[in-house]
């Protein structure tokens, strides 16, 4: 037993390693956005004001702070983009995810089956800024040019789905969403497809001798006792959804200072608008700036937690009913 103690701790140890490093994180973000927090105030989260002031004059007391003129922080533009992205994607992405985890564990010819999942698995590792390019140069002006002018026409009587009320170039809230889309797809997919394929086979028989159809069978028994693991794949979906950075960056229109109007008005996200702005705000001699960028990230990780506490409750409420 002795002999286990050394072993024990190093195991403890290193479990530590992760909650610590988040625990460091957040203590950093915190200290370092103090400022910030305290010259914004509630204001920062509810209004869509941002600005970086005049950079090049000398730096103004405001509050007791030491702010360069002019300068206003509020990122309520950036916390709707960021959701409402992240909302479409999942919405895009769930259905295509069922439906492609669904073929590979009930129709997919078994000679085959291993060369489709790693296709869809490889679907994941492929770079953000490689989905940006793609965006830029095939999604953009296929939403500019087709599935824009196509959704106009047929739910263009209510102003969201109205390409005339934006821009109209392409860029957007539905191109940043796509892109977010069909990068999580494979996160939930292969997840599914996983514990699809762990269904004990007694329970599709069962389901069969009681006059299921195959669509039953899978849509009835299997995937309700998946459900789960579905509800986890889709929380670490929407948790790379809500941090993507350099694609969302490249296709969203890097909208400042107003909300989307439309399904095709350019947006900003909280993570993209952090890497667009943090050149500029070096500049700030103040770092009134660099700490407003902390704190937008600190409001990001809380927002993160708050997804992820939210959808733990939902798994442990779909647990209870399934032993119900």
């Amino acid at each position: 037993m002795k002999n286990l103690t050394p072993f024990r701790l190093s195991l403890a140890g290193l479990a530590l390693v992760i909650p610590c490093a988040l625990i460091s994180i957040v203590f950093f973000l915190t200290t370092y956005s103090w400022k910030a927090i305290g010259f914004n105030g509630f204001g920062f989260l509810g209004t869509i004001n941002w600005s970086l002031g005049n950079l090049y004059a000398n730096p103004v007391h405001q509050h007791g702070y030491l702010v360069p003129p002019g300068a206003k922080y509020g990122i309520l533009a950036f916390i709707v983009g960021t959701l409402l992205s992240s909302f479409l994607a999942i919405l895009f992405a769930v259905p295509i995810s069922i439906g492609t985890a669904m073929f590979l564990a009930e129709k997919a010819p078994a000679n085959l089956r291993t060369a489709l999942t790693m296709i869809v698995e490889l679907v994941a590792v492929v770079p953000s800024v490689v989905f940006g390019l793609w965006g830029i140069f095939v999604l953009v002006p296929l939403i500019a040019h087709v599935i824009g002018p196509a959704i106009t026409a047929t739910l263009g009587f209510i102003p969201f789905f109205n390409m005339n009320n934006s821009t109209g170039s392409g860029y957007g809230l539905l191109a940043a969403s796509i892109v977010l889309a069909l990068m999580i797809t494979p996160i939930i997919a292969t997840t599914l497809y996983d514990a699809l394929d762990q269904v004990p086979r007694e329970l599709r028989e069962s389901a069969y001798a009681l006059g299921a159809t195959h669509f039953e069978v899978v849509t009835g028994t299997m995937l309700p006792t998946v459900r789960v693991t579905l509800i986890g794949a889709i929380v670490l979906a929407l948790g790379r959804a809500l941090g993507e950075t350099m694609a969302v960056l490249m296709v969203s229109g890097g909208a400042l200072n107003y909300l989307p109007g439309t399904l095709f008005t350019p947006i900003s996200t909280m993570a993209a608008f952090i890497l667009s702005q943090l050149d500029s705000a070096l500049q700030d001699p103040s770092e009134m700036a660099v700490k407003s960028l902390a704190e937008i990230a600190l409001v990001l990780f809380v927002i993160t937690v708050i997804v992820n506490a939210a959808a733990r409750l939902l798994a442990r409420g779909t647990i209870r009913v399934i032993q119900l």
